[in-house]
């Protein structure tokens, strides 16, 4: 055969044994595209379709345009809400990342028994959006909390730091602290891949572990924490258990708790307002997108690559 008959036969139709490896792919990946279409797109579409209704479920969805979008300027607690769920976010995803960061390089020291230490930093990650955990977590900030019972032992008289609105959303960051153990986990992977010839030839000029730390860690470190901090940011957004256990549903007291999920709640299921709760959807959708767009574009200052010059 010339070499133009095997170009073409190369473009044809794949020999039968790949064609069968295609179908079965295919038939594997089947089920993934069924439930992205019937639980994500479709759900999706009709989210957008009905914000722009008057939608109570117990009727049919009434047309009414862009009434909704407009309504949110009004929305005093829509207003409130953004600012409680941006002060969550600002404040308690950074403290979270640093933690993690900190353990993160003790736990690469090299201790005893660092597969209990990780797996045991790693639980409150798994159990910290759990509804025990926000009761738990109810229970010990409560008037009679061991928060408050510590704190006896030193003579100092505790409040309920739950029903003070000075201190109820404080509660709520530190508890999103406290699961630090999925960007622990990814940090500590990302320490191990640093080269020891890094930490190796700056010993030998004379740099001490700080220079080392903020001379080669943290630039090495630059992808990893920028892919924790888009995570973080994103579920910090959409955190909705802790604050709805902690404050009974209410977003209170005063709502000081009323993250921006909770309200969302509210309308569409109290309220049976669901075509303003959809049209709140797509208010946070957009917000958490320009937020990542931001830290992308944001990212080409800050963060650096092996391949990079």
């Amino acid at each position: 055969m010339s070499a133009l008959g095997e170009l073409r036969a190369l473009k044809g139709k794949p020999p039968g044994r790949q064609r069968k490896q295609n179908r079965a792919a295919f038939l594997f990946l089947a089920p993934w595209f069924l439930g992205l279409a019937l639980i994500t797109l479709g759900p999706m579409a009709a989210s957008f379709a009905l914000s722009f209704t008057r939608y109570n479920l117990l009727s049919p969805p009434r047309f009414t345009g862009i009434d909704n979008f407009a309504r949110m300027f009004e929305d005093e607690r829509l207003m409130k809400s953004l600012a409680v769920t941006f002060q969550y976010v600002f404040i308690s995803v950074p403290l979270q990342l640093a933690l993690a960061l900190l353990l993160a390089v003790v736990l690469d020291r090299g201790l005893r028994g660092l597969s209990f230490y990780r797996s045991a930093f790693y639980l409150p990650s798994l159990l910290g959006a759990s509804v025990a955990i926000a009761m738990l977590w109810r229970q010990i900030f409560g008037v009679d909390g061991l928060v408050n019972a510590v704190l006896g032992w030193f003579g100092i008289e505790g409040q309920g730091w739950i029903s003070s609105p000075d201190t109820a959303l404080g509660t709520l960051m530190v508890l999103n602290v406290w699961t630090f153990g999925s960007p622990m986990v990814i940090f500590l992977a990302g320490l191990r891949q640093i080269p020891a010839m890094y930490y190796e030839a700056a010993a030998v000029d004379g740099a001490n572990r700080r220079q080392q730390f903020w001379r080669i860690t943290m630039p090495m470190l630059t992808p990893i924490i920028f892919f924790n901090l888009i995570l973080q940011i994103i579920g910090a957004f959409q955190s909705f258990t802790q604050a709805y256990i902690v404050s009974g549903g209410s977003g209170g007291p005063v709502d000081s708790t009323l993250f921006y999920t909770l309200y969302l709640y509210q309308r569409g299921f109290a309220n049976l307002d669901m075509g303003y709760a959809s049209a709140m959807a797509w208010l946070l959708l957009v917000i958490i997108a320009a937020f990542t767009a931001v830290n992308f574009w944001a990212s080409r200052f800050w963060v650096f690559y092996d391949d990079q010059d």
